[in-house]
């Protein structure tokens, strides 16, 4: 007779802390983007498919009101002071009311799911009007070789792609870039011909050496997007 197979959390195996160790990039991004969108302190922002929590927990310490959601429940023991629920975020509605969220960022979530346009609809719902999605997913342009290596990716995103789920689904003023994850960079724009240069030229050997020559090669797209305020247009 056989036993039925015991599933192993998705976090815990692909992000344990042996082979992916806690760095200060969170920290440095959630600063980042706390400062280049004006997230006012006190701001009530979901961290979307939260992981670990440690992107959670960036928020938090930039004074921002930090809740999360995701299937795993691991970043409980990261982020104690955040309220974290677990929820199957591809079959179930996300628990939380309507009009409760400043913002929602995700980051590495949406490409995981067969049907992402119903993830962005519940964000719609949850934000408040005037409230800000901040969504991160990888490239697909930069990583096609490498993005079905993760098992669990569903949906690849182009730019013109990830733009329209947002527009198609409600939101206004959609905004789509590429990004590249090196915190170095992001005040000098100057120097991303430098990293071009090394996406284009480096041996992709050397991505599990170097995090220039990955985080070059491995280009994410950033995107935002604006949940419209229908009360300022004098709508009903």
């Amino acid at each position: 007779m056989s036993s039925a197979n015991p599933q192993r959390d998705y976090v815990a195996v692909t992000y344990n802390e042996k082979d992916r160790p806690f760095t200060q990039y969170p920290d440095k991004l959630a600063r980042y983007l706390s400062l280049r969108y004006e997230l006012p302190k006190g701001s009530k922002i979901l961290d979307l498919g939260c992981g670990r929590g440690e992107f959670l927990r960036g928020f938090i310490r930039c004074d921002l009101n930090g809740y999360g959601v995701d299937q795993s429940s691991i970043a409980k023991s990261v982020c104690p002071e955040a309220e974290i629920l677990q929820s199957d975020l591809e079959n179930e509605p996300l628990p939380y009311n309507d009009n409760s969220f400043d913002a929602v960022f995700s980051k590495s979530v949406l490409e995981h799911f067969y049907y992402p346009e119903k993830l962005v609809m519940e964000i719609y719902r949850i934000l408040k009007p005037g409230g800000l999605v901040i969504t991160m997913v990888p490239d697909w342009e930069a990583v096609y070789k490498t993005f079905y290596e993760d098992y669990t990716h569903r949906t690849p995103f182009t730019i013109n792609s990830l733009k329209d789920i947002f527009l198609i689904n409600g939101f206004d003023d959609v905004k789509v870039e590429k990004f590249r994850q090196l915190p170095f960079l992001w005040p000098l724009p100057w120097l991303k011909p430098f990293c071009s240069l090394v996406a284009l030229f480096a041996p992709r050997s050397l991505r599990p050496y170097s995090k220039l020559v990955r985080f070059s090669q491995e280009i994410m797209l950033l995107s935002t997007a604006v949940k419209p305020d229908n009360t300022l247009r004098g709508e009903e």
